[in-house]
């Protein structure tokens, strides 16, 4: 037994004993209860692992069982269990003791949960700062001051390529630093006040040769002894200091020429004109516009725009005397500052000279890939001190004095009157505002001829400006204007407002019903809710869609195919006729026109003017007909003036027509009295004289009969009726019958079985079988033989029923007409041939194009992919285009939704409205780093203009 010393020492200790003799308890202090939650009478005679967790039972038993067999251990750490299973870590020591004159093992425990926990947070603070300095490209290190020891963390190890058993160095000799900033570095460190934050920049030197431009933060604390020590955290910034030095340069240079961009200019001539005011020298600029760099850039992309800007910069600074600046000012603008001395005779002259001279330079052919091509150039001059004071101004009057040019003079001096043609759009822009708003503007109707019968089938509606201010205004001026300025949005929506209201009172008045064509700008199709507006007028007026159509040029369509394929196909769902206008100036594919949800081709103008002129042409011309009905359209001819003109049209089975020949656009009242007059072609003129169209009903029911003959009596078809199959036979041995729609059950032959008999008959005819019967497999038979055309079942949709029956009458046309075609077919086989040497060159050269067109793309693509920086490019109509890989890292996530509208994607800061593209833009904070958010606006001519973001990282926000 224990002495009783010894007792009272153990009784009140503060740690936990217990012994064991016989593997069971026979004594344990009150700490030890304590600590496992045992009262301490029921602890005696219970097993010695009591409080031992069962992965530990076999362990612990080891342990004690080497203890009486006399071995000395040492102090372990393993984890105990109380009463109540809850657990807790304890260092432990058993030692071989005398107890009650045996041998006994005395255990004592100490808990150590709350060292644990504390060994555990600080292995997992220093795991994260690990981490977190090389996620950050950062380190940190210690100094002890006043001696300058730096020991550095694992995290500047790596960064600098230092092992992890580098030397601890001086401060006054780091070898990482460049030896002209050592100085520099110690003096900050040995100068620094307690308690006073500080941080510089400088460079550092890795291992691997590299030099870093990092960013030092320090701090110097002193504890109550006065001992002083610095903590310092440094972070590579190269990347974000190449990324600012790039913006910087983004800012006052052109991208693609790398020429100083319109604000720099601007200072550098402020700077001439400053100069100029002191020893009186002329300053004179040159405001350069290259139209073809914009007409590249819409049809062949940005690539072709781009090398052909690049070519035309370079010719320009070669161009260039030595002190002269020249600038990129816009997407196809070009400056030149020119200085000459004071007293220069003829200034102007020399300089009209020079820039005649640049002019020819800039106009020379420019290989674009294996394609030439020729840069239209119109130069504008103006002068300092004659012209203007102010550098904006100065500019400003060299451009508005381009509007003087003619086609024979490209180089224009500004004259005051200069100004009068600006003024005078400016005057059109507001009176046309306020003609809107005064309800000035008229619609003209220029009628549309149907060459199968000579009758007026539709009409265009035309815009018509009578200004008591102006007078008549012609549309190509006042249009123009409000294409420029954004008018062409409210424009359009009168027109097409005034076309509908039109419909519904000529309805109204009793008006023959025709369809109206309303034009709609490249503007108004890049409207996502387009269908929905078009349906809200209708209902508004109260307008028949079916009489209203909308044409769309091919030059707008092809801006983006997919988007103007899925606006019209909704436009058209409404029965609206959706047709093509100026069809064959543009670069539309036969896949793209497939893919769009037209009804009517529009021949442009030019081609209808050369119709009558060489075989070549002529050749075309049918070709885009022929090409029109292979796709199931119609086509309409524009611009027809004379009888050789459509003469040659109607041979060519052209549908449509339109022009002076028949009549010019007339207002609403004209063109309703030339309606119910009922003007034709002469009958010379008509394609085919539309022979009767006759239709068999067959059915055994009277009822159906007669319902079935006024529902289709409306059609204008001849309609002949048989109560029975034999009775139809005997109808068809009567008169001529183009199409047949009998029942399926009746009275002796069935209805497949009278259709089969009228197919070996009359293979000719259209047959059709409607019914409220099948039998479906011996309707698959008829089907599969061909017996039948169409199977349609009872009760009937009226317009369904009215639009197959049409569609059957159609085929039977063309049927008829294929005997005719097929005689033409070998005159038109040498045609083909011509007109087919002649693609081909064409598909060669824009074979060559769209080559030049991918590689400039793919190294445009990939300059912005690996641009040092978040690149975001948000397009016109709002929805996300691209994002590189520095955006992707910043926005995790982001490249899953291209295509989807910004706003949905983006944080709110980067889609507002309001962008400042002039200033040093905004910052935000993404992902716990403050960004520098830069924003430009791409401009493209008759489109929304684009947004480009650039997002660049600052300093990072504090991490302690």
């Amino acid at each position: 037994m224990l002495g009783d010393d010894a007792r009272v020492l153990i009784e009140h200790s503060q740690a936990a004993h217990f012994v064991i003799q016989d593997e069971r308890i026979v004594y344990a202090n009150p700490m030890f209860a304590t600590l496992i939650g045992w009262p301490r009478e029921e602890l005696i005679g219970q097993p010695h692992h009591v409080a031992t967790p069962p992965e530990h039972l076999e362990r612990t038993r080891e342990t004690i069982a080497r203890r009486f067999a006399g071995k000395v251990g040492r102090p372990g750490q393993m984890p105990m269990v109380r009463r109540d299973g809850s657990r807790f870590d304890a260092r432990v020591f058993a030692t071989l003791v005398s107890f009650g004159g045996r041998r006994a093992v005395l255990v004592t425990l100490d808990d150590i949960t709350e060292l644990t926990d504390a060994l555990q947070r600080a292995s997992w603070n220093a795991q994260m700062l690990e981490c977190t300095e090389t996620l950050c490209r950062s380190g940190s290190f210690e100094i002890t001051l006043p001696e300058g020891l730096v020991k550095l963390s694992s995290g500047l190890q790596q960064l600098l390529g230092l092992a992890a058993d580098a030397p601890v160095c001086s401060v006054d000799a780091l070898d990482w630093v460049p030896p002209d900033e050592r100085d520099f570095v110690a003096g900050i460190w040995r100068s620094a006040e307690p308690g006073e934050p500080f941080d510089f920049q400088h460079r550092v030197l890795t291992t691997q040769g590299q030099r870093l431009t990092v960013l030092h933060r320090g701090r110097v604390e002193q504890n109550e002894t006065g001992r002083r020590r610095g903590i310092a955290l440094l972070q590579d910034i190269t990347a974000q200091r190449d990324a600012e030095q790039r913006v910087q340069e983004l800012v006052t240079h052109d991208e693609v020429t790398g020429l100083p961009n319109c604000a720099a200019f601007l200072d550098k001539v402020d700077a001439a004109i400053v100069a100029a005011g002191w020893d009186e020298h002329i300053v004179m600029l040159l405001a350069i516009d290259v139209p073809r760099i914009s007409e590249l850039r819409d049809k062949m992309g940005f690539g072709a725009g781009d090398a052909l800007a690049m070519t035309l910069a370079e010719r320009l600074q070669q161009a260039a005397s030595e002190g002269e600046m020249v600038a990129r000012l816009g997407s196809h603008e070009f400056a030149l500052m020119v200085e000459l001395p004071a007293g220069t005779a003829e200034a102007r002259s020399i300089v009209l000279a020079r820039a005649h001279r640049i002019r020819q330079i800039l106009e020379a052919p420019v290989c674009i890939h294996t394609t030439e091509t020729f840069a239209r150039c119109i130069i504008g001059v103006a002068s300092f001190p004659e012209d203007a004071q102010r550098p904006a101004e100065l500019l400003e009057l060299a451009q508005t004095a381009r509007l003087r040019a003619t086609q024979d003079a490209q180089v224009v001096l500004y004259k005051p009157e200069s100004n009068a043609r600006a003024l005078h759009e400016m005057r059109v822009e507001a009176l046309l505002r306020q003609a809107i708003v005064d309800d000035e503007l008229e619609l003209h109707y220029q009628p549309q001829v149907d060459l199968s019968d000579g009758r007026i089938a539709g009409a265009e509606a035309l815009l018509r400006w009578t200004s008591p201010a102006l007078g008549v205004v012609s549309p190509g001026e006042f249009v123009a204007v409000a294409e420029r300025t954004g008018l062409i949005g409210p424009l359009g929506d009168w027109v097409l407002r005034r076309a509908c209201q039109q419909i519904a009172r000529w309805r109204a008045e009793g008006v023959p019903p025709v369809r109206i064509g309303v034009n709609f700008s490249p503007m108004q199709l890049q409207r996502r809710d387009l269908a929905q507006h078009v349906q809200a007028i209708l209902l508004e007026t109260g307008a028949d869609p079916a009489l209203l159509g909308v044409e769309i040029t091919e030059s707008s369509v092809m801006v983006d195919v997919a988007h103007a394929a899925a606006v019209l196909r909704e436009i058209k769902a409404l029965g609206v006729e959706v047709a093509l206008d100026d069809f064959g100036t543009g670069y539309s594919s036969l896949s793209c026109l497939r893919s769009l949800p037209i009804d009517v081709v529009k021949i442009d103008r030019s081609f209808v003017h050369d119709v009558t002129a060489a075989p070549a042409d002529v050749s075309v011309t049918r070709a885009i007909i022929t090409m029109a009905h292979g796709l199931q359209l119609k086509v309409l001819a524009e611009g027809v003036e004379s009888d050789g003109q459509l003469s040659l049209l109607a041979a060519n089975r052209c549908d449509l027509i339109q022009g002076f020949r028949f009549s010019a656009a007339l207002p609403p009242d004209a063109f309703a009295a030339l309606l119910r007059e009922g003007r034709r072609l002469p009958e010379r003129f008509v394609t085919r004289v539309r022979s009767t169209r006759t239709l068999l009903l067959v059915d055994d029911e009277t009822n159906i009969l007669s319902s079935l003959k006024r529902l289709l009596r409306r059609d204008g078809y001849t309609i002949v009726t048989a109560a029975s199959a034999a009775e139809g036979l005997q109808r068809l041995a009567e008169c001529e019958v183009d199409v047949i729609v009998s029942d399926q059950r009746m009275p002796g032959l069935t209805g497949v079985e009278f259709l089969r008999r009228a197919k070996d008959l009359y293979p000719n005819t259209i047959r059709m079988v409607l019914s409220g019967y099948t039998e479906l497999q011996s309707i698959i038979d008829a089907i599969n033989e061909g017996a039948i055309y169409k199977f349609l079942t009872k009760p009937w949709d009226d317009g369904l029923l009215r639009g197959h029956v049409a569609e059957a009458f159609r085929q039977k046309e063309m049927a008829d007409e294929n005997q005719r075609l097929a005689r033409q077919v070998e005159a038109a086989n040498a045609d083909y041939q011509a007109l087919n040497q002649r693609l081909e060159a064409l598909l060669v050269q824009q074979r060559s194009e769209a080559e030049l067109l991918g590689l400039v793309a793919s190294s445009a693509r990939d300059a912005l992919e690996a641009f040092p920086g978040a690149v975001i490019i948000i397009d016109g109509d709002g929805t996300l285009a691209f994002v590189n890989a520095e955006a992707r890292e910043l926005l995790p996530g982001v490249a899953a939704e291209l295509g989807a509208p910004a706003v949905d994607v983006l944080p709110e800061c980067m889609t507002r409205t309001g962008w400042d593209t002039r200033g040093a833009g905004f910052v935000l904070d993404l992902g716990g780093r403050r960004h520098r958010a830069l924003h430009r606006t791409l401009q493209r001519d008759g489109q929304m203009p684009s947004h480009i973001l650039l997002l660049t990282p600052e300093i990072a926000l504090e991490a302690y």
